[in-house]
């Protein structure tokens, strides 16, 4: 067993993980949304995005580029809530909300595509 490997898949899955469990729910219910699981998804993304920049393959580089949006995005959620919850104080928390939630989304997204080339990866070494 590759360490390395594990290392990797480990935190791809959790990156998916954590970003599903706070993407899931309500988007007009801001109790259901907590920052610091945004903040965990973020960090755990990010710790991804740098495992990601090893690989010089062309699999590699599709696995970076999907890490790259979703950490995007998600820096986009929490630097939007920051900003809402902040300064902007016109903003209402629900409408704040879904906007983070909807970037959540298209962060998530990434996420899966990254899982899912993960997944194609293995089975293909495995043959």
């Amino acid at each position: 067993m590759n360490l390395e490997k594990v290392i990797f898949g480990f935190f791809v899955i959790l990156a998916c993980a954590l970003n599903f469990g706070f993407f899931l729910g309500d988007i007009g219910r801001p109790e259901l949304h907590h920052p610091g699981e945004l903040f965990a998804a973020v960090a755990v993304n990010l710790i991804a995005l740098v495992l990601k920049f090893g690989d010089r393959t062309q699999l590699g580089a599709i696995h970076l580029s999907t890490s790259l949006a979703a950490c995007i995005q998600l820096l986009a959620a929490a630097l939007y809530w920051t900003w809402a919850a902040h300064i902007g104080k016109d903003v209402s928390e629900v409408a704040a909300i879904a906007t983070v939630v909807s970037l959540s989304g298209g962060a998530l997204l990434a996420n899966l595509v990254s899982v899912v080339l993960l997944i194609g990866e293995t089975l293909r070494q495995a043959r």
